[in-house]
């Protein structure tokens, strides 16, 4: 496998089978960071591959100033947040999977006789504390990034990532 300092060079230059190896190496983190944003598997769908075509415009842009996967979460990230506000889905919710076994509770997944389903009551958060919650705590962010990055004040993302936590708290305690 090349390195991957050859594969975004050759995708720059033009390679798409470049373009295609940096794809399958990062697909499956872009999606999960999609999805975690959306709450939605099949947006999360749409929002990789709308990460990946604006990958392949914006990729002459990238300068090396910082690691590639970085620089590709920040565009995922940037590109989830541009679709929520030209869309209005601010008030989506989780839609059922096709398969309703997937979100049965597993047994063998009990802490203190309790079951829960991680991903799926962060799905259910409200959709500002969810995105703060999974920028903050899952992927890292401090509050000054999170405002910018979704347009609301630090305050706000401190309050939503308060609330987050206290709705998930409380589904704990169920």
């Amino acid at each position: 496998m090349p390195r991957l300092d050859d594969l975004v060079a050759r995708a720059q230059a033009g390679d798409q089978i470049a373009f295609r190896d940096l794809y399958r190496q990062h697909a499956g983190r872009v999606y999960g960071l999609c999805l975690r944003l959306t709450g939605d598997a099949r947006d999360a769908e749409e929002r990789t591959q709308d990460v990946f075509v604006r990958l392949w415009d914006k990729l002459a842009s990238f300068r090396g100033d910082s690691a590639f996967s970085s620089w590709l979460h920040r565009l995922a990230v940037n590109v989830v947040f541009n679709e929520q506000r030209t869309t209005s889905r601010r008030e989506r919710r989780v839609t059922p999977a096709a398969d309703p076994a997937i979100l049965e509770k597993d047994p063998r997944r009990t802490i203190d006789g309790l079951n829960i389903d991680l991903e799926r009551a962060i799905a259910e958060l409200p959709d500002g504390a969810r995105e703060v919650f999974v920028l903050f705590d899952i992927e890292g962010y401090g509050h000054g990034d999170i405002a910018k990055l979704t347009g609301i004040a630090e305050g706000t993302s401190k309050a939503q990532l308060f609330r987050a936590r206290r709705l998930l708290r409380e589904k704990l305690e169920r």
